[in-house]
Formats: structure tokens, sequence, C-alpha cells
């Protein structure tokens, strides 16, 4: 078994724990010994559990980030995106939702998760080409940690097979966000001594608003 593997199966056993018996009861040293997993390397790969709920966002951010060649709009590769990161967490639904219900009452491991996924965000707003330069640039960036996190509220209380509300509401969330923000695009530097054109909207590209 390599190190993928051993810890994607330790990390369905931890979640399967949580499921169960809550995310505050649930140790790595119970996870790996329910999945047949050496003690000694769940220890050197994960000195607390709370690395393991950075691997779930790690998974996340890696099957939001996969390039499939598809062309799009700002808004529909961020709607592709978040919907991809919400799939790898559906595989782990009600232990991921075991989580969430301990993330109030744990004020460390809610600002852990905080910084993550705003780093996370980050990221998915550098591959869909969204400006976040600047002022306004950081503004997005809070606008977008606000529709994941709407989001994720709505996929925690979704119980449908294919995520219908869940859809909806990031749709919602990312027309909020293009009307109070413009998550607009970047746009290429005119050149020097060159007006941009006036009839470039940097919005019309967006027809658009605590982890785990």
């Amino acid at each position: 078994m390599d190190n993928d593997q051993f810890d994607a199966t330790l990390l369905r056993s931890a979640l399967e724990r949580a499921a169960l018996h809550g995310w505050r009861r649930t140790t790595v040293v119970d996870a790996a010994r329910e999945a047949g997993l050496s003690l000694d390397t769940a220890r050197k790969r994960f000195g607390c559990k709370t690395m393991l709920l950075l691997t779930l966002g790690r998974l996340a951010d890696e099957a939001a980030l996969v390039e499939d060649g598809s062309e799009g709009s700002v808004r529909e590769k961020l709607f592709d995106m978040i919907m991809r990161r919400l799939d790898v967490f559906q595989q782990y639904r009600e232990g991921v939702r075991a989580v969430l219900r301990a993330v109030p009452l744990d004020p460390p491991l809610a600002l852990l998760l905080g910084g993550a996924t705003m780093e996370s965000m980050k990221w998915l707003a550098d591959a869909a080409g969204l400006d976040t330069a600047g002022l306004a640039g950081v503004v997005r960036l809070q606008a977008l940690l606000g529709v994941w996190t709407l989001t994720l509220r709505a996929w925690d209380r979704d119980d449908s097979q294919d995520m219908g509300l869940t859809m909806a509401a990031l749709d919602q969330a990312l027309d909020r966000a293009a009307r109070f923000t413009g998550l607009a695009p970047v746009t290429p530097q005119s050149p020097a001594g060159t007006a941009p054109d006036a009839g470039t909207d940097p919005m019309v590209d967006l027809p658009l608003e605590p982890s785990a």
C-alpha cells in the first residue's frame, strides 16, 4: 500500500467513525485500528487528526482543479470547480457533516480550517481567471469565501441524490457576489498610452455573491 492509498483508507475510516461517534470522539488510533493500518505509519503521517481534514481539503482541491480543456466564463468555471470540490465531500458526506457540527465548538479547529479554506478559494479564483489583485481582489476573495460558505450550508441540508438544492444555492450565491463585488475576470493590461476599449465591461464575463 503506497502513501496515497494509506491516507485515503485512514481518512475514510476516520470520517466513518466521525459519522457514528462524532468528530470529537474520533482518534487517529481508533481509525487506524479499525482500518487494519499500521499505528506507526499513521503516527508518522498524521501527528494529529486535524491533518486528516487538511488531507480531505487537498483531495477536494485536486478534484476541483482538474483541467478538462473546456472553455467558459469565470462564473461557469467557479461553479464547476466548487461543485467538483463538493463531489469529494459527498463521498464522505456523514463524516463531513459531523465535522461541521464540531467546528463551532472548537475555535482552534475553526481558525485552522478557515485559513485552509481561504487558501483553497485563492487557488480556485486564480484557476478560474478571477482578478484578485489589489483591494478589489481582496473583496472578491472574501465574496468567493462567502459563496463557498453559503453553498456548503446548503449542501449540509441537501439530502437529494443530484444535489439540486446545492446547485441552486451556488447559482444564487454567485449571482449575489457579482452584484455586490463584481467577480471580474483578469483583463489584459492596455499597451502604454492606449486607452482601454470603451465598450469593454469587466463584469460582462460574469453575468452574475467557518472546515473542511
